[in-house]
Parts: structure tokens; C-alpha cells; sequence
């Protein structure tokens, strides 16, 4: 991933302080962090829920193959009741991938599908570069008209990190996103703001 994951690092650095100041504008929920990173395996790279106010990245190194649907199945496994309360606000879930699944994908996503509070989320991702397999990024959104963001130089990368972390977060964390009720399968009813257009560059992945 090379350059491709330092801005990444970069892009995630950038975002936390309008992330902070969204939650700031959002009093009434508490916004939490969490972060997986996958290679030859996946782990918690953020292992425990950070409140944002508190939250700090830590850099990342481009290592090893591409195990997504180990980290699916991660994720699936902290959205369960519990952790989960039957009460929250809709999470925001982001994928980020340069490359093609190495592992069982589909097994990885059906793990995360058969909890509610998944199909629930707010999902988004990102294919970063021209080498991102943007079909299995797709089947992880689930909706024809969010298609994966295509971030093929750094600028792209961070207007799309800060998006998702600002106006999709400042989406999700408000009072009509919670008035739904308890998690029942489907969709979230949570308008996705337009997402920015990816800015020129030369420097194309």
C-alpha cells in the first residue's frame, strides 16, 4: 500500500479535529471510536470505545495479504446484545480497502448482516487506488445508490475520510436517527449527506 496507507494515516489525522467539533455540536449523543486493521489476520487496532473527545490515531503500516472478512467478523461480534444496548444511535460503519479480499469475504459479511444492529448502520467505504475490488466494497454497503467512494490520489482520500466523519456522523447522531426504536432488520432511516467530489490530481494511485 506503500504511500497509499501514509495517507491514510494522514487523511485519519486530519479528520479528528472536525470530527470532535461535530460531536461538540451534537451534546445530546456520545459518540464513540473504534478502529480494525486487516492484513495476515485482523485485530483492534482501537480496541476499546474512545469517546471522540479523546480519540487518537495511532499510524498504521501496509503489511501482509488482505483478511476483510476476519474483520467483518470482528465487527459482527461487538454489535451483538451485548455489547450492544437494544437502544442507540445508528453505528457508522467505514471500510477502507486498496486491494482484493483474501480470506472468505462472504462468510465475513454474513456474519455482519445477521446482526441488527448492522443492517442497521450507516455503511460506507472506500476503495483506495485503481486496484480496490469496488464490487466486494459494494456488497458490503448494500445499497445501489451509495456506490464505494473512489479515492485515486491523497486529496480524494482525506475530503472523503473528513466527509464520512462529519457530515455522515453529524447525520447519524441526530435526535430522528434514535426516535426509531429498538434494532430491527433493515436499512437505517438516516439521509446520507452528498458525499464531495473527488478533487484533480496528477498524482493518481
Amino acid at each position: 500500500m506503500g504511500d497509499k496507507i501514509q495517507s491514510l494515516n494522514f487523511a485519519i489525522h486530519e479528520a479528528i479535529k472536525p470530527m470532535q467539533d461535530t460531536a461538540d455540536e451534537n451534546p445530546h449523543a456520545s459518540v464513540l471510536v473504534r478502529a480494525v486493521t486487516f492484513s495476515t489476520g485482523a485485530r483492534w487496532h482501537l480496541a476499546q470505545p474512545t469517546p471522540v473527545a479523546n480519540f487518537k490515531w495511532t499510524d498504521v503500516k501496509a503489511s501482509g495479504v488482505t483478511d476483510m472478512g476476519k474483520a467483518l467478523t470482528l465487527v459482527a461480534e461487538q454489535l451483538r446484545i451485548p455489547p450492544m444496548t437494544d437502544r442507540a444511535l445508528p453505528p457508522v460503519l467505514m471500510l477502507v480497502s486498496d486491494g482484493q479480499p483474501t480470506d472468505d469475504f462472504n462468510t465475513g459479511l454474513k456474519k455482519l448482516m445477521a446482526e441488527p444492529w448492522a443492517q442497521r448502520a450507516v455503511r460506507l467505504a472506500i476503495a483506495v487506488g485503481r486496484d480496490a475490488d469496488k464490487g466486494v466494497l459494494s456488497k458490503f454497503v448494500g445499497n445501489m445508490e451509495l456506490p464505494p467512494l473512489e479515492a485515486n490520489n491523497s486529496p480524494a482520500l482525506v475530503d472523503f475520510i473528513r466527509w464520512a466523519s462529519t457530515a455522515v456522523l453529524k447525520s447519524a447522531s441526530s435526535p430522528a436517527s434514535q426516535a426509531m426504536g429498538p434494532a430491527v432488520p433493515g436499512a437505517p432511516n438516516v439521509p446520507i449527506p452528498t458525499p464531495p467530489q473527488a478533487p484533480p490530481d496528477p498524482n493518481v494511485w
